[in-house]
């Protein structure tokens, strides 16, 4: 029995199930609204904050499972709050911190309701997909400016999509990516063209973002996601499948990138940002020297600088989630997002293999945080949307694994 059925067990059957539908399909369209970010607030935040505010008056509880969850985003938002006591000038850091707050508790709303029925993650997941398509092909047409003012979805000559930045939008597009690879190599092979086709919409969506970031997040979540179900398959019909369609997958996507690369602009831009250490990485006050600085600085600062504070004393921002979480959380949200990562991440892994219905999104979810937490290293992730959603869904998959040992041991007694 879920967590609402308990709280209204007087409503008649099919209401109830009427009122779960209509909530499922809320909370799918709410994941369609993170991949249209063009503007703050966006809609996501205006339709996932009275979406969170109902289901939790309807009755959406918080187990012992995902309480550490909660526990630990709240410790790193206190943080940032107190780092707010270290600004001269609080401009838009308070707001800064209610954001993180908010999606702090998406990410627990995401795992509560993934407890409360593994049903809601393929609609999720499909969602996520539907969003990440239709983003990529705004991004795709605005690079090659397809219709006049297409230009809104590209920023300095690189797809963006709906979005704000390159560098959010290439990392949003990888878990879709990788939920079409795990349905081509283990779904039906008469919907395999249909996949396969939004996989290649979404892998020129990644590749014309320009962004470093998101091809090796790409590049890692595919080779990670073959391996382990490489490793999890016993068959080895099915371990022959997936090295056949694998193999297929990569030759087109090959194929189109050779395609694409004939285009001069697409060439001149990729060679330029092939290069693995830019020139702003490298030169006087550049990435690289700006984390050396930071770290040192964040040494004698256990409160933090405040957010949005280094930006204003250096060229640019931390662009290292280690970092960002110092210099606006604190030694106290550093250590808490360090451990939440760490925890999330042993959770994940802990039941990456068992045979369950929840486990291929496990598995997308916990590749997708372990590619993010690399890539963290050279970008700021921490107000992302979607790393809170791979958040939810990775802590809702183990509570739902807790509640099933649970249930097994009550039925063997």
């Amino acid at each position: 029995m879920s967590a609402i059925e308990a709280t209204y067990p007087r409503v008649a059957q099919p209401q109830r199930m009427t009122l779960r539908l209509i909530g499922s399909a809320f909370v799918a369209f709410g994941v369609f609204l993170s991949g249209f970010v063009i503007d703050e607030p966006a809609p996501y935040e205006l339709w996932m904050a009275g979406l969170i505010g109902l289901w939790f008056i309807l009755g959406l509880r918080i187990s012992r499972g995902v309480a550490p969850l909660l526990a630990l985003l709240l410790t790193f938002n206190i943080g940032g709050m107190l780092s707010l006591t270290q600004m001269k000038d609080l401009a838009t850091a308070p707001m800064y911190i209610a954001v993180s707050t908010f999606l702090a508790l998406t990410a627990v709303f995401y795992s509560a309701i993934i407890e409360d029925s593994h049903k809601r993650l393929p609609l999720i997941f499909n969602a996520w997909t539907f969003a990440a398509v239709a983003t990529s092909a705004l991004g795709i047409l605005g690079y090659f400016h397809a219709f006049p003012g297409a230009e809104i979805f590209t920023l300095y000559d690189r797809a963006k999509g709906a979005f704000q930045d390159p560098n959010v939008f290439g990392p949003f597009l990888v878990p879709p990516s990788l939920y079409l690879v795990h349905g081509i190599l283990v779904g039906d092979l008469k919907k395999s063209p249909l996949k396969a086709a939004a996989l290649l919409v979404l892998a020129l969506g990644i590749f014309l973002s320009f962004s470093r970031a998101a091809w090796g997040l790409f590049a890692l979540g595919v080779v990670l996601l073959i391996f382990i179900m490489l490793l999890k398959e016993r068959s080895g019909a099915f371990r022959l499948r997936v090295l056949v369609l694998s193999l297929a997958a990569i030759i087109m996507l090959v194929a189109s990138l050779l395609v694409a690369l004939q285009i001069p602009k697409v060439a001149e831009l990729f060679s330029a940002r092939a290069q693995l250490v830019q020139q702003y990485d490298g030169e006087h006050l550049g990435r690289f020297e700006r984390h050396r600085i930071g770290f040192t600085m964040m040494m004698e600062r256990p409160l933090g600088i405040g957010p949005l504070v280094f930006g204003t004393m250096f060229p640019e921002d931390e662009h290292n989630i280690w970092l960002k979480s110092l210099t606006s959380y604190g030694w106290l949200g550093f250590i808490s997002y360090v451990g939440m990562l760490l925890w999330t991440l042993a959770l994940g892994f802990r039941n990456l293999l068992l045979d369950r219905p929840w486990q291929p999104f496990l598995m997308i979810a916990w590749i997708s945080i372990l590619g993010h937490a690399t890539i963290g290293n050279v970008i700021d992730i921490d107000h992302w949307r979607h790393v809170y959603l791979l958040l939810g869904t990775v802590w809702g998959c183990a509570a739902l694994e807790v509640r099933h040992k649970r249930e097994r041991r009550r039925g063997a007694v």
